[in-house]
């Protein structure tokens, strides 16, 4: 039981440490300064005349990055050693983890393009560090189905406006509206505004209706739809901070948590010290002569005792 007492304390104690200096707001800034000292050696290194000059140096930077990125995990490691699990329920853990331990794999170490893919990722952990970049990142990821839905729409509206066109100007126009892949191209172009006035007066020389098909389509492609698509992106905004923000108050409640969760542990783990040296003590006595124990030694056992509770 002693054994597995001190394994614990000592798993606790590493955690409170590492913890202490993980959820320092300076280590967090200093790791998104060596990200980006990270991301500026990679833009240094598509220069052909200075990596040729400096390649040792720039290599010898690179590998100073990856250590301290390797200390980092291994710090965030060590800040779970009391609860492990809990690291893995964690996105951003897995996905840094991921990222370090993905550079010391041989065969992506060998594979230079790949490698660099990689070390390109490293750039999105600034994410970590920065809460409004993250709400942004979140809210891209919920508005992936609605804006999924917006795409069917708006190639719907195009498909037909384009079969329209096809048939109303492949015989005037052909060169925008002799096929359907065509009129669709002209009119995904279009659907910026860009070159709208041209569209409009060629189409007038075919024929002065051709005034409602280019001012409905705008309206519709231009106005209507990406008014939807904004509306979309702004709700799963809204809906990526309250989220931010419950992560926010369940952590500082899981904090709360932990450190009541740490003096309890410190306390039983006190306790059980206590009650070996009793037993210890227990042990003595009943291999000694009987004897009655001393009031000094009645007083250090209620000591103890009464310490541990």
């Amino acid at each position: 039981m002693t054994d597995t007492t001190a394994a614990g304390s000592g798993r606790g104690r590493l955690a409170v440490h590492c913890r202490r200096i993980t959820e320092d707001p300076s280590f967090g800034m200093g790791v998104f300064v060596v990200i980006l000292i990270n991301a500026g050696l990679m833009g240094a290194e598509t220069y052909s005349g200075l990596a040729a000059s400096q390649g040792r140096v720039l290599q010898l930077a690179e590998d100073g990055c990856l250590v301290l990125f390797t200390l980092e995990m291994v710090l965030r490691l060590g800040s779970y050693a009391d609860r492990p699990k809990a690291f893995f329920r964690d996105p951003w853990n897995i996905f840094d983890l991921l990222i370090v331990a993905s550079a010391f794999l041989p065969f992506l170490r060998s594979n230079t393009t790949v490698l660099r893919l990689l070390r390109l990722a490293r750039v999105l952990r600034t994410a970590r560090f920065l809460p409004h970049l993250r709400i942004l990142l979140l809210a891209v990821g919920r508005s992936l189905p609605g804006t999924a839905s917006f795409l069917f729409v708006g190639a719907l509206v195009v498909y037909v406006y384009a079969m329209v066109g096809w048939v109303c100007f492949a015989h005037s126009d052909p060169q925008h509206y002799g096929s359907i892949g065509r009129a669709a191209l002209t009119l995904f172009l279009l659907t910026t505004l860009d070159g709208l006035t041209d569209a409009v007066r060629a189409g007038l020389e075919i024929s002065r209706f051709s005034i409602v098909y280019y001012a409905s389509y705008a309206l519709l492609a231009s106005f209507v739809l990406v008014n939807v698509l904004i509306g979309v992106v702004l709700n799963s905004l809204d809906e990526a901070r309250e989220m931010e923000e419950a992560d926010a108050r369940a952590r500082e409640r899981a904090a709360r948590d932990m450190d009541a969760a740490d003096e309890v542990r410190e306390r039983i783990g006190a306790a059980r010290l206590a009650l070996d040296d009793l037993e210890a003590s227990l042990d003595l006595a009943r291999s000694a002569p009987p004897a009655a124990p001393g009031p000094r030694e009645a007083k250090e056992c209620e000591r103890r005792l009464e310490s541990a509770v």
